[in-house]
């Protein structure tokens, strides 16, 4: 067995911060001179676009493209190659594309510290007093903005060999079925383990760390050789950052986080913490605790009620059994790794990723 990966990580790996300034300039040149391009056309195009390049440049982690980039170096390609910095920046405008839709799906109010896309463009409705209802307006508008974000995603990668569309590809399709499975799963308010695992799978798994990894290797012409242990390493790990996602949002620092605490709860998300508790508290038969989760779901959940979940998912060890369960997924992770022929200084970044991802604080 191999040893821990720690030490505990909680500040971003310098790859990380590299990689994000690139993506971030490359990002804001495109969005800049489409926004010079289109604002010039007609003025009600310039607040939009605005908007969307505010939304873009600010705030997020970059890990998609992180990921992208390790996994083409490590596979020997040229870390300057602007194909790779392209891709990058396309699933970064693609998380774009997903948050801004997934706000409007969740009715979220805050993100990355701001007022959320539809939220802004609500009270731009209001504030001077246009037809029609708002609300509407606002998702209207942040729909099309999330559309925009998608369609330059995908113009970035027009030069892009057909074994990285076949990736970029498949993931965009399993995105969208993961949203699905995370909206219906939450609506008919399931308790299925299974079910619950495959989202993850989905929505953070294969999304953030699969197949960015599979598309750096494509552009690096070693996905066939490299695909296996890069799923080795990509799958536990987009599980952990998933699972560690659920707890920040369960005990989190809103000030870090950017977002509201408990926004999950009142949602109705059954995450695995929320799983493991209700399951120590059937078999214990711990009726106060069940009547405790029960409340999850309800919007009007109150900042008492929040705070009474979390003391029952503390209460019952749900939240160190997930810690533990975080851990083993980051071992898994990181042996994956020793079992092909990788760059060694871009493993040993992988490795600092991977236990970033597990530790972080937002």
């Amino acid at each position: 067995m191999s040893a821990p990966p720690a030490p505990r990580i909680l500040e971003a790996p310098s790859t990380l911060r590299d990689v994000r300034v690139r993506v971030d300039e490359r990002i804001d040149d495109l969005l800049t001179g489409e926004h010079r391009r289109w604002s010039r056309f007609d003025q009600l195009l310039d607040e939009p676009l605005e908007r969307l390049r505010h939304f873009s440049v600010n705030g997020g982690k970059r890990l998609r493209p992180a990921f992208c980039h390790l996994g083409h170096v490590a596979a020997g390609g040229d870390p300057d190659d602007p194909s790779v910095l392209d891709a990058g920046a396309a699933l970064e405008l693609l998380h774009v594309f997903a948050l801004v839709h997934d706000d409007v799906m969740d009715g979220s109010e805050l993100r990355r510290g701001d007022p959320t896309v539809h939220l802004h463009f609500s009270r731009l409705h209001d504030e001077h007093s246009w037809a029609g209802e708002s609300r509407r307006f606002g998702e209207g508008v942040a729909v099309l903005v999330g559309d925009l974000a998608l369609v330059l995603a995908d113009g970035l990668l027009t030069g892009a060999p057909r074994s990285a569309w076949d990736v970029y590809n498949e993931l965009r399709v399993e995105l969208v079925m993961g949203q699905f499975l995370d909206v219906a799963f939450a609506a008919n308010r399931s308790a299925d383990p299974a079910t619950s695992q495959k989202i993850a799978l989905f929505k953070s798994a294969k999304y953030t760390v699969e197949r960015p990894l599979h598309l750096g290797a494509a552009l690096a012409g070693r996905l066939d050789e490299l695909a296996d242990a890069y799923s080795g390493y990509g799958l536990p790990l987009g599980e952990a950052f998933q699972v560690r996602d659920d707890v920040l949002g369960a005990f989190g620092d809103e000030s870090i986080l950017g977002k509201p605490v408990g926004d999950d709860f009142r949602e109705g998300k059954p995450t695995r913490l929320v799983l493991t508790a209700r399951e120590v508290a059937e078999r214990e038969q711990l009726a106060p605790a069940l009547e405790v989760l029960d409340r999850i779901g309800d919007p009007s959940m109150t900042a008492a009620d929040v705070v009474a979940v979390q003391e029952v998912l503390e209460f019952t060890g749900a939240r160190a059994e997930v810690e533990r369960y975080i851990e083993s997924l980051l071992h898994r992770s990181v042996d994956a790794l020793t079992t092909v022929d990788l760059e060694p200084g871009a493993r040993a970044s992988l490795v600092d990723l991977a236990v970033y991802c597990c530790n972080r604080d937002r």
